[in-house]
């Protein structure tokens, strides 16, 4: 998922620099440095918002630099096991599809695209069902779920399924959603059913129940 974090870090400025803005000078220094990278805790730095607050400078000897400690804000990407994720298939090979996720690609193996078996067509280029004969292809968007989540110091792999009903390509949704509205309307046909046939039975019941009563009596006053 996206989110805002706050940073806080020591920045070093050079000395051909102390005669500019140095907000304006840290901010830019942030963005060069921390912009595109990863992070175990923060993931994925997309950009740096802006700077909250920056320390008095402090010099080293042996360095002309002066050093600022520096809190910022940056909007950052971390992928969370079990997070539903929206994504562009963006290539399709024999073992399976790798989905754009915004800043990073995540893959879904062939065993868990469906639980019909896939395999891929080099001609179509695109992981056909064998069952279903649902295919899926570069540029189809699809929704899925993360299932494995690894960062490491350049890179984070993400692993997903689609698998569970409710995921996959856009036009397989559809179909699961009109499944699941039809099986809904006739769960509802049924109950009502099972409900008249109960109240008849019930009323069937007390009509003998009331007949042999009068027969009784009938039989007592004779």
């Amino acid at each position: 998922m996206y989110y805002v974090a706050e940073v806080r870090d020591t920045i070093r400025v050079e000395p051909n620099r102390f005669g500019e803005n140095l907000e304006e000078v840290v901010l830019e220094i942030c963005r060069e440095t921390f912009e595109g990278t990863i992070n175990k805790d923060l993931g994925f730095t997309v950009v740096v918002i802006d700077i909250q607050d920056i320390g008095p400078g402090r010099l080293i000897p042996g360095d002309g630099a002066a050093f600022y400690d520096v809190i910022f804000t940056t909007l950052s990407y971390l992928p969370e096991d079990r997070e539903f994720v929206i994504g562009d298939v963006v290539e399709v090979t024999d073992f399976g599809v790798f989905l754009r996720l915004g800043c990073v690609d995540a893959l879904c193996h062939v065993s868990q695209v469906s639980d019909d078996f896939f395999s891929y067509n080099s001609k179509q280029g695109a992981l056909i069902g064998r069952d279903s004969q649902r295919r899926i292809s570069v540029g189809d968007r699809v929704r899925a779920r993360i299932i494995l989540v690894t960062i490491g110091k350049s890179q984070i792999r993400v692993g997903v399924t689609m698998r569970q009903a409710g995921l996959g390509v856009e036009s397989w949704i559809e179909e699961w959603k009109k499944q699941s509205k039809k099986g809904a309307t006739a769960t509802t046909t049924e109950k009502k059913k099972t409900a008249t046939k109960k109240a008849t039975t019930k009323k069937t019941t007390t009509e003998k129940k009331d007949t042999a009563k009068k027969s009784t009596e009938k039989k007592k006053s004779k």
